[in-house]
């Protein structure tokens, strides 16, 4: 099964759980709903009953046929009927309809409102003395029926369409949700693999190498190699092993809690002074321009450090001999900018999108495994910055990071770091 069908299968089995969910609640309420209005209507038909029999019961010498003697207004919805049972045993109905039902015996018992079957029809009825007679009212429930039978189907109607709706809006959300979920997994995924990777070439040489030194005897010349190559190998390792961890640590730690005013431009020069041996051992021009301005951010120091480090390193790594990098740090209105310039072979404009992705690298030259400027970009990310690649004046690469401004230099003064200090290595 493949990453999408796997997306897709969990958001369908969050819909049908959903759906699952909305229908049993739907179900709950639909028959309290229909409990609820059933027995409204009943208590409408037992309150227009007992009006009738209080009516009935002030009038003298009681009703006659075709004269009922309800109170005035609107009625219910079917006729009420009633029966008046004299003491003599005679009675008299409302209507010719009335006399063809014959209520059960005995009918004085017939007091509180109840629902009884008659001719295999279902009359509300009620009863109670009216002057020396008793009465009995009455009115069919096919009203009440046939009302709660609409909202009954009223409801049929809706729940399908309710749960097609509440299933498909659950499946898009879920989709939704589970993308960036999903994309994160493949993410993770394709680090380890990566990572598996770039840890099992170095361990696969350091292997070899001592395999070979054990097999037989060699002479010095050939174990001085061989622990150069494992030697650089292990170095290559360790590398990737420290990049790791550091990123593992640095998503671990809440970024919030680490922000602090920090001066960008100090913290160029000392990264200057730290890379100025790396340059001299290559040959290289390493040159910083600080502008006389405040360059104070929020940002972490270390994490600062670590970004600046990882520019200065790949334009080191990046430059060849004789060749120069310049580092520059000025303030552009309300934003801080940080600019490292090579002459190096650059970077082509399709590939500066995925440059930092991790694992992924602009040369095919050696060293490195991609995730010098994955880190940069975290750190660059965390602190609000925005990234500016683009071509140096010497035809290389030209990596700008810009944050927003904390802190303005007071009028009048200067700052510490020269506007233009001296190349640091020249060779």
């Amino acid at each position: 099964m493949t990453r999408v069908d796997l997306v897709r299968s969990g958001a369908q089995r969050v819909a049908l759980a959903a759906t699952g969910i909305v229908a049993a609640l739907y179900l709950l309420i639909a028959v309290a709903v229909v409990l609820i209005v059933t027995h409204n209507l009943t208590s409408n038909v037992d309150a227009t009953l007992s009006s009738w029999l209080t009516s009935m019961a002030k009038q003298r010498g009681g009703p006659t046929r075709g004269n009922p003697g309800g109170p005035p207004g609107p009625r219910f919805d079917a006729p009420v009927l009633w029966w008046t049972f004299h003491p003599d045993g005679n009675y008299a109905d409302s209507s010719a309809e009335a006399a063809t039902i014959n209520l059960p015996a005995p009918y004085n018992r017939i007091k509180d409102p109840q629902t009884i079957t008659v001719s295999g029809t279902d009359l509300r009825v009620m009863g109670g003395l009216t002057s020396d007679d008793w009465t009995v009212v009455g009115q069919s429930m096919n009203s009440v029926y046939q009302a709660r039978g609409n909202l009954i189907q009223a409801e049929l109607l809706i729940g399908p369409v309710l749960l097609l709706v509440v299933f498909m809006g659950a499946l898009t959300i879920g989709r939704r949700v589970a993308a960036p979920i999903e994309q994160a997994r493949r993410r993770q995924m394709d680090f380890t693999a990566n990572a598996s990777h770039e840890l099992r070439t170095p361990l696969a040489v350091i292997q070899a190498q001592t395999s070979l030194a054990l097999s037989q005897p060699r002479d010095g010349d050939w174990y001085q190699r061989a622990f150069t190559r494992v030697n650089q190998e292990s170095q290559r390792m360790r590398r990737l092993v420290d990049d790791l961890l550091w990123l593992a640590r640095f998503e671990a730690m809440p970024h919030s809690d680490r922000s602090e005013p920090v001066d960008v431009g100090v913290m160029a020069q000392q990264a200057v002074d730290r890379f100025a041996a790396v340059a001299e051992a290559r040959h290289q021009r390493l040159t910083v321009r600080v502008s006389v301005d405040s360059h104070v951010i929020a940002a972490s120091p270390e994490w600062l450090d670590h970004l600046v480090g990882v520019l200065l390193d790949n334009a080191c790594k990046y430059t060849p001999e004789q060749g120069a990098i310049e580092v520059r740090v000025a303030a552009e209105g309300n934003r801080i900018k940080l600019v490292v310039d090579d002459s190096g072979p650059g970077i082509p404009s399709e590939q500066r999108g995925a440059i930092f992705d991790r694992f992924q690298r602009a040369t095919d030259q050696p060293g490195g495994a991609g995730l010098g400027l994955a880190i940069a970009d975290a750190v660059v990310r965390a602190t609000n910055g925005r990234w500016e690649v683009g071509t140096s004046p010497a035809g290389g690469a030209s990596m700008a990071v810009t944050w927003p401004r904390l802190l303005a230099r007071p009028a009048g003064t200067r700052a510490a770091t020269p506007e233009a200090p001296p190349a640091l290595g020249t060779f």
